[in-house]
Formats: C-alpha cells, sequence, structure tokens
C-alpha cells in the first residue's frame, strides 16, 4: 500500500463523518471553508464572498502552521486572524498540492478530536 492510498482511505473515512454530521458529502473547498469558520469562532447566517474566501485563507494557514509554515500574528479589531508566512512553501503540482492539504486537514481533525 502506498502512502497515498493510506492518505485516501482516511479521506474517505473524513469524508463519511462529515457526511453523517451534515447531511452531504462535502469537496475539499467546503472542509477548508468548515475549518475557517472553526478557526474564526463566530457562526454566522451568511458570510460574502469575500469573507468566505478569507475564512479558506484562514484554514490554510491554520492546517500549515501545523507544520510550521504559518504562525497567528494575532486578530484585528473585528475578530479576524491574520497570520505571518515563516517558511515557503513546497513547489509541488495540482495533485500534489490537494494531498498535501488533505495531509494536513487529516492532522487538523485528528487533533480536534473529530469522531
Amino acid at each position: 500500500m502506498k502512502a497515498t492510498d493510506d492518505l485516501q482511505v482516511r479521506w474517505w473515512n473524513l469524508e463519511a463523518r462529515l457526511v453523517e454530521r451534515f447531511g452531504k458529502k462535502p469537496d475539499l473547498e467546503t472542509v477548508l471553508f468548515l475549518v475557517g469558520i472553526q478557526e474564526f469562532g463566530e457562526i454566522r447566517e451568511s458570510f460574502s464572498k469575500e469573507q468566505k474566501q478569507d475564512l479558506m485563507h484562514i484554514a490554510v494557514c491554520s492546517l500549515l502552521s501545523q507544520s510550521g509554515y504559518y504562525e497567528l500574528e494575532g486578530t484585528d479589531a473585528d475578530g479576524w486572524p491574520h497570520f505571518k508566512q515563516l517558511k515557503a512553501l513546497p513547489a509541488y503540482n495540482p495533485i500534489e498540492q490537494e494531498l498535501f492539504i488533505k495531509d494536513h486537514v487529516l492532522l487538523y481533525f485528528d487533533k480536534i478530536g473529530f469522531k
């Protein structure tokens, strides 16, 4: 079994748990949006398009902070977190980038104890 096979199996397991929780299968962007909301810490009835993009950015920074790529600098007056990049991201092709992010998503959900 290759490492990518294990990653895929773990991803499918996470998707299954998210389907149980939310009633539909999320794509990676939706998962990033959920992580962004979790990290922002405020659930709202709706977010603007720009805020949704900001939430996904927060998610990526939070996820990659687990491996030392970013660190939280603080929050602004509106409660939005801001990150500082600490090291360059790996030069991956799009498929490798997706696997890299998925691996960090899985680590994040394990860390927060999502069962």
